[in-house]
This record gives structure tokens, C-alpha cells and sequence, in this order.
């Protein structure tokens, strides 16, 4: 999502240290510490030998009215606890309960939307069923009494409930116009339980986002015999719900890599969907933390494919679904297409990891595995970044299952160094600066917190840097300090190690290590852990008549690039760049050195990505 989130740390362990760079130790916090003591994680970065976590089965069914926005469903959930823990009690999330009368929330919501929250209509636990006694709902959370669980048992759940829809207060989900809907946090889900918390606990809110299992996903929706659907997961019954000419569209559009217009605007007014009052569309989806779905009853699909896995030859098929009114959308399938192939080719240069990847036109800004909800934007060069961003979500924290409740800066951070490498590769004019300003104008201030704070503590500014421009500059320093091809290989080091898991902090952060062969712990200590300012400043320039030196001082704690921008007297300039490893070893200052192409008029000090708090000391003038 393109908004805000936060974080917070404690005691120390010593991590096990790789050879070269300094050696400084990171602060890891008790509880955190302990998973290493039951061997759930290692101090390399990878899953320890005891790690698990826990999996379900759902078979979900829902009847949605357009008219009322009732949602009426029915979820069958087969649970398996793979922990060593005997659970005597199961946690559930029902995320429609932020739009509950009386419900926690830290973002608005208009009176007409609020209501009584989910009805839990019947609740049965291998077929039995329970009272209403054995369970308690406290605002976005359920907990239910059962039988002790055993390790290794497997449980069936089968619900039964409703909510209606939001109108307005577009968290999210809710109604988009008189005929369209993106539907997210639909029905009730078990809670994560997992090897540092237990049970998640923390309430849905509004601003944080989510934490789920992997999961594996059959939903069946049923709507208006007029509405189209689109979902995460593949479509299994395209033949049963659209026209012959509409399926063999979808078809070649997943074989070819150029624009299929799979509905038109002509085609609106036609009967395109099985002739019946409601059709039933149903999706299914394996190993995803999500899902969410979208309807129209008057929105143009355009689609294309490409494939991301040459080794296999595997495709990922690219939707825009959108409004015909909305004219800034007929590029936006252009920018989802380019966004995926820049993904798995150029930057993280994986392959995609799912089938289809489908932009609806919405009225939000964020994602959901193979969905993305964007609104329209008033320029080409806003949407490439909304584009960009949302999409690149699908890596972290879909593929890379992140806590992003509690570690935003592990998702947001990602998607913000994703938009800054791949807006500028969809449309070479675009600079994307998104957030950096806002970091230099908010550092070492009371509310600026250090980036692994607890999301769910931060608030003011930190909850929009935190997540968002602090992360993202320090992914991006180790990718310019460590150069692409190591960057690269210490990256897939990580994913390969926790896709489909939960990494914490300090996996990342080993993972990392382990994966380019450097203690990396200066910075990420410096960066992610303490506090303190970006700032730079020009010293002493000196010159013997070309050959210059100029003296760049760390004022502040925070290590960031040195760049010089040199400009002479013919107009033109020059730029020096050093990385931030010239400040590995606690530097308080670098010497940068040039031979002058002309006569000098005046240095300048920093680039677009250097977030400086003090910017008065970054020129020096010729005299």
C-alpha cells in the first residue's frame, strides 16, 4: 500500500559473525532470541531445523447482493497444527469488524457504514456444533474455546455468516461505484500461530496491515447473472460463466504477449455471461496468504502475458479491468505488463510467482495476492508509480510471508525500492523520489523512531518513513554498496530461504549477510536499528591547480552515499559518487578526489536519494 506504518526494539544477543567488513553485533530482542534457543531460526538467516508453522484448507462460499452489499457465506476450514503446542483455544480474525459499532479503529469511518459487524450465523467443530458461550469477538478478533489440539491434529471448522459491505469509507474494500465492488478481508480466517507470539493478537485497525498463513484457497461466488469476477487464484469454470468468444479470449491472451481486449465497451450491452439470474464464478488458489475478489457489471478487461520463467517457459497473464470513463487507464495495462517483466528480469529478478496478476480500478492504493485495487491518477507519470508499487507487493509480502503488522518497513520498504528502480525502466523521463523529502524534513525529530520499531507503537511521521523512504533508501544503499550482481545473489539468498514462511527482522538481516559473504551488521545497526540524522557536509576543498580534494564530513550518525555534483565554467558538470561503505568502519569523514576538466564554479553535495537534515553546508563556491 502507498500510505504509512512503524516499529521497536530491546535486549541483545550476540549473532554469529561472517568473515570481513566491521564486525559489529546486533541487538536482538529476548523474545526473539528465544527462537533460536528452540532452533525455529538460525543465526545465519535460515529456517532453523524445528521451524514450522501452521497451514488450512478453505473451501469458501459466497452469495454477494449488489443492491444491499449483503454478503451471506459459508467457510470450511480443514487446520493443521504443526507447532509443538498442545492449543486450547483458537484465534480468528474478522477484519469486517473494523466498520463494527464501537470498533478500535485509528482511521475514520462515515456513520453510514457503520454496522453490527460479522454475524456468526453457526460455528462447528468436526461437525459439532458450539454454543455460543465458547467463543468471545472483540473488535477484529474471535477467540474460541475447543478441545485441546494436539500437535500434529488436524481440525475441520465449518461457519456460517454475513456482513454488509461499505458504502462509502473505502478502507480498502467497499463499494467503488453503483456497479462495482473490490471485496478484501471477507470472511472469518484462523489467526497466525506461530513460533515467536503464539497467536496474532493484534487488532485490525486501519492503518496496519495484514498477517495470514499460507494457505490453500477454493471460493465460489455467486452474483447477479450481469456481473463479471475476478479474484486471486485461477478461474475453474471460465466455460460455465462467459460467452464461448470470452473464454477463447482469455486463452490467447494467456499465450501471446501482446494487448488482448478481452471485454470492450461495445460489448457491455451484450449478454457476454451465461444467461441465468446468478452465476456461481469459481477460483482457486494454492500456498497464498489471501484472498479477495472484484466484481463489474460494467468495466472493459484488457489483458496480456508474458513469460517470466525461461527456463520453463512458464507465463503470467496481466489484467487492467477498469472504467472506459477513466482514460488514464487504457495505459495502465502497459505499465502492469512492463512491471512484471522488469520484476523478473531486471530488479528483484525473480521470476513472477503466480499465473495472473489482475489491476482493478478501485478507489484505493493497494494489493492483494494476484489483485491490486488502484484508483485513477491524474497524471501518466502517478500511475506508473501506483502501478509499480502495488504489483511489486506481490513479492513482499505474498511470496515473502512478512508480519507486516508489526514490520511494515519489511513489505513497504520493498515496494518503495521496487517503484524508484522500475518506474523509470516502464518510462525512462520519470524520477521517482517518493518519500525522500519527507525523510529529510522528519529526521531526528521526537517522532522520528528507528525503522525496526514495532509498527503497531509508531505514529506521526515515523509511521510513513519507517515503512515507506527509510527502508527503502537502506535496501537501496547495500544494493549500491554491494554492486547488482551481489545485491542480487544475497537477495535470492533470502528468498529462497523464506518464501512461503515468515521471516523476522534478523533472518532477513543474516540471510542477507550470509548470501553476499559480508558481515553487513554496521549497517544494518546504523541504519535499521539506531537512531540519528542523514547529514553530510562539504569541509575543506583544497586544489593543486586540477587535482582537488574535498573533505566530506558525517555530521550526522546515519551513513548515506557521498555524491558530488562538479560544476564548471563552460556550463557543464561532473559527478563523483561513493557508496556507504566508505563509512564502514565509523569514519567521521572521506576525502573525495578529482582531476578538474575546466576551471571550477562550485561543488554541490548530494543526489536525488542522499536525504540530508541539514543542507546549508552542502555547497562550496569557487572565489
Amino acid at each position: 500500500m502507498m500510505a504509512s506504518f512503524y516499529k521497536l526494539l530491546f535486549p541483545m544477543v550476540i549473532l554469529g559473525s561472517i568473515n570481513t567488513y566491521a564486525q559489529t553485533t546486533l541487538q536482538v530482542p529476548v523474545n526473539l532470541q528465544a527462537t533460536y534457543t528452540k532452533g525455529t531460526r538460525t543465526t545465519n538467516g535460515a529456517p532453523g531445523k524445528n521451524y514450522w508453522q501452521n497451514s488450512a484448507d478453505y473451501t469458501i462460499s459466497i452469495n454477494f447482493n449488489p443492491i444491499n452489499r449483503l454478503l451471506d457465506g459459508t467457510v470450511s476450514v480443514d487446520y493443521t497444527n504443526n507447532s509443538p503446542d498442545t492449543l486450547d483455544e483458537i484465534n480468528l480474525k474478522l477484519y469486517p469488524n473494523l466498520y463494527k459499532k464501537g470498533a478500535i479503529r485509528n482511521m475514520p469511518v462515515a456513520a453510514v457504514d457503520l454496522t453490527d459487524g460479522v454475524k456468526i450465523k453457526k460455528l462447528a467443530i468436526d461437525k459439532n456444533d458450539q454454543d455460543t458461550s465458547r467463543w468471545t469477538i472483540d473488535g477484529t478478533n474471535m477467540t474460541l474455546k475447543t478441545t485441546p489440539i494436539l500437535p500434529k491434529q488436524k481440525v475441520h471448522f465449518d461457519i456460517a455468516y454475513s456482513y454488509t459491505l461499505n458504502k462509502t469509507s473505502h478502507i480498502r474494500t467497499g463499494q467503488v461505484d453503483s456497479g462495482a465492488f473490490f471485496i478484501a478481508y471477507f470472511f472469518p480466517r484462523i489467526a497466525v500461530y506461530d513460533d515467536i507470539d503464539g497467536w496474532n493478537q493484534n487488532h485490525y485497525r486501519g492503518s496496519e496491515e495484514f498477517y495470514n498463513d499460507f494457505c490453500h484457497f477454493n471460493l465460489a461466488i455467486t452474483v447477479p447473472g450481469n456481473y463479471k469476477v475476478w479474484s486471486t487464484g485461477n478461474l475453474k469454470n471460465a466455460g460455465e460463466v462467459y460467452a464461448s468468444k470470452i473464454v477463447a479470449r482469455i486463452h490467447d491472451a494467456e499465450l501471446n504477449d501482446s494487448v488482448t481486449d478481452i471485454i470492450t465497451e461495445a460489448e457491455l450491452k451484450e449478454q457476454i455471461t451465461a444467461n441465468k439470474a446468478a452465476n456461481t464464478w469459481k477460483f482457486e488458489a494454492d500456498s497464498v496468504t489471501d484472498v479477495a475478489f472484484a466484481i463489474s457489471n460494467h468495466y472493459i478487461w484488457k489483458a496480456s502475458s508474458l513469460v517470466v520463467d525461461p527456463k520453463t517457459g512458464r507465463r503470467t497473464r496481466v489484467d487492467a479491468v477498469f472504467n472506459p470513463n477513466h482514460k488514464d487507464y487504457f495505459e495502465v495495462i502497459n505499465y502492469a505488463r512492463k512491471t512484471v517483466e522488469a520484476m523478473s528480469y531486471q530488479f528483484p529478478k525473480w521470476p513472477y510467482p503466480y499465473a495472473h496478476e489482475t489491476v482493478f480500478d478501485g478507489l484505493d492504493q493497494m494489493e492483494y495476492p494476484m489483485m491490486v485495487n488502484d484508483n485513477p491518477t491524474p497524471t501518466a507519470e502517478d500511475g506508473i508509480e501506483l502501478t509499480d508499487h502495488e504489483i511489486f507487493h506481490t513479492m513482499f509480502p505474498f511470496y515473502m510471508g512478512v508480519n507486516e503488522t508489526k514490520y511494515g518497513w519489511m513489505d513497504e520498504g520493498w515496494a518503495t525500492i521496487g517503484e524508484w528502480t522500475i518506474s523509470p525502466i516502464i518510462d525512462p523521463k520519470v524520477t521517482d523520489l517518493f518519500g525522500v523529502e519527507a525523510y529529510a524534513q522528519s529526521a531526528g525529530k521526537e517522532e522520528d523512531q528507528s525503522i525496526i520499531s514495532l509498527t503497531t507503537q509508531l505514529s506521526g511521521a515515523s509511521g510513513f518513513t519507517d515503512s515507506y523512504p527509510k527502508p527503502g533508501l537502506g535496501y537501496l544503499y547495500v544494493k549500491d554498496m554491494l554492486g547488482d550482481a551481489l545485491f542480487t545473489r544475497a537477495l535470492h539468498n533470502y528468498i529462497t530461504q523464506w518464501h512461503g514462511k515468515h521471516p523476522m527482522p534478523f533472518d532477513f538481516f543474516n540471510c542477507m549477510n550470509a548470501g553476499a559473504g559480508k558481515n553487513l551488521n554496521w549497517f544494518w545497526k546504523s541504519w535499521f536499528i539506531d537512531g540519528g540524522i542523514p547529514d553530510l557536509g562539504i569541509g575543506k576543498v583544497s586544489n593543486n591547480q586540477k587535482e582537488y580534494s574535498v573533505v566530506i564530513n558525517r555530521v550526522g550518525s546515519k551513513p548515506i552515499p557521498v555524491d558530488l555534483t562538479i560544476f564548471y565554467t563552460d556550463g557543464t558538470t561532473q559527478q563523483i559518487h561513493q557508496s556507504v561503505a566508505c563509512w564502514a568502519n565509523g569514519e567521521k569523514s572521506y576525502t573525495a578526489n578529482f582531476t578538474a576538466k575546466n576551471s571550477v564554479t562550485k561543488i554541490v553535495l548530494g543526489g536525488s536519494y542522499d536525504p540530508d537534515s541539514n543542507k546549508g553546508d552542502n555547497v562550496w563556491v569557487a572565489k
